[in-house]
């Protein structure tokens, strides 16, 4: 009977369609690809950050939208926060195994971002 279940389970999971709109991927997708949410994982693609630090380094993120996001992240299995016993705490914010696997992904987007911005940006201004 459970090898049954799970085998039901396993057939849910692959019929999953991230262009459903009831399909749990959305709220990832949603989360991976917000604004900061890109940034954010690809700042700690470098390695860990203190808060400061990564607020620091990306340019424009509230201290309340940062917190917001990592929180988010923490709880998804994403990021992973440590506190350091000293006085005053001192917080920093790492990529899990998980995390790692999604900021490799998105590194290839923001590349081409990165690569094709200004011929994207160039076009747009054309047809205004």
């Amino acid at each position: 009977m459970e090898v049954g279940s799970q085998a039901s389970d396993s057939n849910a999971t692959q019929q999953r369609d991230v262009f459903d709109k009831d399909c749990p991927a959305r709220t990832v997708l949603d989360k991976l690809t917000s604004r900061w949410g890109v940034l954010i994982l690809a700042a700690l693609r470098c390695g860990p950050m203190r808060f400061h630090v990564l607020r620091d380094r990306i340019g424009g993120i509230s201290e309340k939208m940062l917190s917001q996001n990592l929180r988010t992240f923490t709880e998804y299995g994403l990021t992973e926060r440590t506190v350091e016993p000293t006085i005053p705490p001192q917080v920093s914010y790492a990529l899990t195994p998980l995390g790692t696997e999604a900021a490799e992904q998105l590194h290839g987007l923001l590349a081409w971002v990165g690569a094709n911005a200004e011929t994207i940006v160039r076009f747009h201004a054309r047809t205004e």
